[in-house]
């Protein structure tokens, strides 16, 4: 079995004395794994860094064996390792990329928004605007998509206040009525026509809760609890 592609470098730990096993993500196989030989070396330890797009060419003697993978870097993103929240954005996405898709399972579209987010971590100026709507499509590509542009009960786009904790629909402050309490809110910087990310913390309680509701079989990663105590610490400190 023969195979070459790109991918995101998602993980790596050490196998053996000198070798390392490699968790990519592309976008013809999906999360894939494999050995890389010589990758515990120092001259791989600068390109084996999450976030970091490689080359790959991934063999092995039958398709359910493990395989081994040759790698040459494509572009890295090791600048994300400078900046504190980035990092923890990036960890992360790849902690959830790793519990939300079966191996080897294709999802092009999420690789495609993947790959986007990555640049934004590395360059962009709105990169937690982008990561929370990056949540957002993780959770439309695992089957449990939120519509956040209009009221579950009137069909208007005005006046959204709230999210409903079950269907994920939106719900605006008059059709909630007393129900209100029983309603997720909806952040400010998810309504219709929002631009920015003005309450980041309440976008990210709002995926987390239905992200958990997406993976009961696992807890979610403690790198995003750590992701989302750098956002309340980085808004108390703002304001």
């Amino acid at each position: 079995m023969d195979w070459q592609d790109d991918g995101i470098l998602l993980t790596t730990r050490p196998h053996g004395e000198s070798s390392a096993i490699v968790e990519v993500l592309t976008a013809s196989h999906g999360r894939h794994m494999g050995v890389v030989r010589g990758g515990a070396s120092r001259r791989m330890a600068g390109v084996l860094i999450p976030g970091t797009q490689l080359a790959l060419r991934w063999r092995a003697r039958l398709e359910d064996h493990m395989g081994s993978f040759t790698v040459e870097p494509k572009r890295s993103r090791a600048v994300i390792l400078e900046d504190r929240g980035r990092l923890a954005a990036l960890n992360s996405a790849v902690s959830l990329l790793h519990i939300s898709l079966p191996e080897r399972d294709p999802h092009p579209a999420l690789y495609a928004l993947s790959l986007g987010l990555f640049d934004q971590l590395a360059e962009g100026e709105e990169w937690l605007t982008h990561y929370i709507h990056w949540e957002l499509a993780l959770l439309d590509q695992i089957g449990y998509a939120l519509d956040l542009g209009s009221c579950a009960v009137t069909g208007s786009n005005q006046d959204l206040a709230y999210v409903s904790p079950k269907t994920g629909r939106a719900v605006s402050r008059e059709a909630a009525g007393d129900w209100a309490p029983r309603l997720l809110p909806l952040p400010r910087m998810l309504r219709p026509g929002a631009n920015g990310a003005s309450d980041p913390d309440a976008a990210l309680d709002l995926t987390g809760h239905f992200l958990a509701r997406a993976l009961p079989d696992a807890p979610l990663p403690d790198a995003r609890a750590r992701l989302q105590a750098w956002v309340t610490r980085h808004i108390s400190v703002a304001d």
